[in-house]
């Protein structure tokens, strides 16, 4: 890459909130990657939590500020499937029939794109130096599978990491109750989900959790937390980047949490 790409780091709510360190471990793999990264200081929420409670008016005014923070960039990269998803498969749908608005968010809806999908499919990153000693299993989050089609892309990474060993879970690829607003809605619902998640989570044996998108990982994190487990959570990019110091999730700071139990 001769050229460095421009690229806008889309944080997400849940990152600037509960981990940071996500944000700092996505830059880092950017830049060592070839790319220049910024953080546009304008940016806000992408909308989705608006958009899932059929609140269009809301969710417009929000992707307009989006569209307008981040049109600049040759690319937009989030550490999350599902904000990545809603900009990059929803934005248009929610200016359809608006000329100017409409082009603006296809335009920018072809440059957005999932961190690890970026990293291995722009970036051509075929591995990473980094070093985990353990055992980990990995959640496919249901936007980044079935928006965004993420699968292979984190596990051809972390089949990279030194030390690292991945024990798939059974049904890697089921929901783990989040669902955004669901949790909130249906906290009772939610947490049976999850409970049936942590179960084989538990018994994949594993001593990490890794997912790529936030909101999954504090629903599990919570749940495994309360049912007592030694499974520590950890986002897939802080492996990655070889940024596993800080504590991992629901240690460090508060878990989301719905329904007890």
């Amino acid at each position: 890459m001769n050229e460095k790409l421009r690229v806008g780091l889309f944080v997400t709510c849940l990152v600037d909130l509960f981990r940071p360190s996500v944000g700092f471990a996505a830059a880092k793999l950017l830049e060592d990657a070839g790319c220049e990264v910024l953080v546009p200081v304008s940016q806000t929420c992408c909308g989705q939590p608006a958009y899932n409670s059929g609140d269009r008016a809301d969710t417009r005014e929000i992707a307009e500020k989006v569209i307008t923070a981040f049109e600049e960039f040759d690319y937009v990269v989030a550490p999350s499937g599902s904000c990545a998803g809603m900009i990059r498969k929803h934005y248009p749908l929610l200016f359809a029939g608006d000329k100017a608005l409409e082009k603006r968010a296809k335009a920018l809806a072809g440059k957005t794109y999932e961190l690890v999908s970026f990293l291995t499919e722009v970036c051509n990153v075929t591995q990473v130096e980094a070093q985990y000693d353990g055992v980990v299993t990995y959640h496919d989050s249901c936007s980044g599978l079935r928006e965004l089609g993420i699968r292979d892309q984190p596990r051809e990474l972390l089949a990279t990491v030194k030390g690292l060993k991945l024990s798939e879970m059974k049904n890697a690829d089921v929901c783990c109750g989040f669902g955004g607003t669901f949790s909130v809605k249906y906290p009772d619902i939610s947490n049976s989900i999850v409970a049936e998640k942590t179960a084989t989570i538990e018994d994949a044996k594993p001593d990490l959790l890794l997912a790529g998108d936030l909101g999954c990982l504090l629903n599990m994190a919570g749940k495994l937390k309360r049912q007592g487990s030694n499974v520590h959570v950890r986002h897939v990019a802080e492996v990655l980047a070889g940024m596993t110091d800080k504590p991992p999730i629901a240690e460090s700071r508060r878990d989301l949490r719905g329904s007890d139990g």
